[in-house]
């Protein structure tokens, strides 16, 4: 099993920016992709972005342009850097990992970012 901590969430400007960060800890050696998935109220959790070991990146098209993925896998982190933010970007932000053949291996406990004037 993997321990997954994010940071980062809050409230911000529409046209602003944030950075969402997440460690892992566990079972490190599972893990092959990284990501970051949203729940907005009412709707179902997706996916943002997701990143795996060797860097190969996917976005969702409503965030293609503005948010980007990085990982460091020396640290075991993962980090969402989010531009231009907009309101229908409000949402609960989890992290996730998953092994290379799909299975999840664990999530966080949930970021709130709220896009708000």
């Amino acid at each position: 099993q993997v321990q997954l901590v994010e940071s980062g969430g809050g409230l911000v400007q529409p046209g602003g920016s944030l950075r969402l960060s997440c460690a892992a800890s566990g079972i490190i050696s599972s893990i092959y992709t990284m990501g970051w998935y949203r729940q907005a109220p009412g709707k179902q959790r997706e996916l943002v972005a997701r990143i795996t070991s060797g860097g190969v990146t996917n976005y969702a098209e409503p965030v293609k342009g503005r948010f980007s993925i990085s990982r460091d896998n020396a640290k075991n982190t993962v980090s969402l850097q989010m531009n231009n933010l907009k309101s229908e970007d409000t949402a609960v932000y989890y992290c996730n990992a998953r092994s290379f053949d799909g299975a999840s291996a664990g999530w966080g406990q949930g970021t709130q970012v709220t896009v708000s004037s």
